[in-house]
């Protein structure tokens, strides 16, 4: 079935402004202080069409999983500068000169060796890189990611970086109905990052968790995440069954 752009748009505002009141409704349960979520809508399935509704609803901070089809909807979508770029899918390390050139907020450096890379070449750009640490806090072996125990061990090592800011953290929980499982690992990454502080001796550091998605942003925003990523949501009555 196709849709004119103001039925898209139409679907999307619905999609949205429910999604936005979960969110809200998340935070008002939430124990902790802290800054409002904010939302990244990812749009690695979506339609070009489906992505200008998003942008004519307010949406400015766009996710994409691939180097290649991040690129190449920026440069569609270039004369927007007003959106922020957001790499949330795996990177290879031969990838990387290809992600910063789009100045994307990279959220999955799974590994120190890649931070190292990441930071070395933002030097050669002459850029300063933003950047998440990914951590497989389940500790399941088909994810990427540092684990809890690496991370502790050589958090030290961000002092280090010359051209990159380390601005946080990003997990993924794991498929299950279980919400007692899900939650367990949204806290445990902000237990992590709060450690992380305490050894560091530095308690501005690390601000953003990155946690959540369509299926379990709400439990990520009552544990605390400062970034949720959707798909899926946001496009309810328009991808085909």
């Amino acid at each position: 079935m196709s849709f004119s752009q103001p039925e898209i748009e139409q679907i999307v505002s619905r999609n949205l402004n429910r999604i936005h009141e979960q969110m809200a409704s998340a935070l008002e349960r939430r124990p902790l202080d802290g800054p409002a979520p904010r939302l990244v809508a990812v749009t690695k399935y979506a339609e070009i069409e489906w992505v200008e509704a998003l942008l004519q609803l307010g949406c400015r901070e766009l996710g994409e999983s691939r180097p290649q089809q991040l690129a190449q909807r920026k440069d569609l979508l270039s004369s927007r500068s007003d959106i922020r770029w957001h790499l949330i899918g795996h990177l290879q390390r031969n990838k990387v000169r290809h992600v910063l050139e789009t100045e994307a907020f990279i959220h999955s450096v799974d590994s120190w060796k890649l931070l190292e890379r990441v930071d070395n070449l933002a030097g050669q750009l002459q850029m300063r890189a933003s950047v998440l640490l990914q951590i497989n806090v389940a500790g399941e072996e088909q994810k990427d990611g540092m684990t809890p125990e690496d991370f502790l061990a050589n958090c030290s090592q961000l002092a280090a970086m010359q051209h990159t800011t380390v601005a946080g953290l990003m997990t993924m929980a794991p498929h299950t109905d279980d919400d007692d499982v899900v939650r367990k690992t949204f806290r445990s990454l902000r237990e992590l990052r709060d450690e992380a502080r305490v050894r560091l001796h530095t308690p501005e550091v690390l601000n953003e968790l990155s946690m959540g998605m369509s299926g379990d942003f709400e439990i990520a925003i009552e544990e605390g995440a400062t970034l949720i990523r959707i798909g899926s949501g946001l496009f309810e009555g328009l991808a085909s069954e």
